[in-house]
């Protein structure tokens, strides 16, 4: 059973990334806006380990989903 909160730290956490909200914030305002044509997981910032995880969490339709998918949205935001 797996007991482990979803949340983006948590995610971050997975990604071996540091994970406390500015530093979440912080990375995702030094890679974003992501190109429309370019999914989160083919993000040219990601490990091959990193990209190979979230691609498959969505494609697995997978308990991250849904925090890949918030992830994928900020990163897409083109917020001037």
């Amino acid at each position: 059973m797996d007991l482990l909160n979803k949340d983006m730290p948590t995610l971050f956490e997975q990604l071996g990334l540091d994970s406390d909200e500015g530093s979440i914030n912080d990375f995702i305002a030094a890679h974003r806006p992501l190109p429309d044509d370019v999914k989160v997981s083919e993000a040219p910032f990601w490990s091959t380990g990193q990209a190979a995880f979230l691609k498959e969490e969505i494609m697995a339709d997978a308990d991250w989903e849904p925090i890949v998918d918030e992830l994928n949205v900020r990163l897409h935001e083109n917020i001037r």
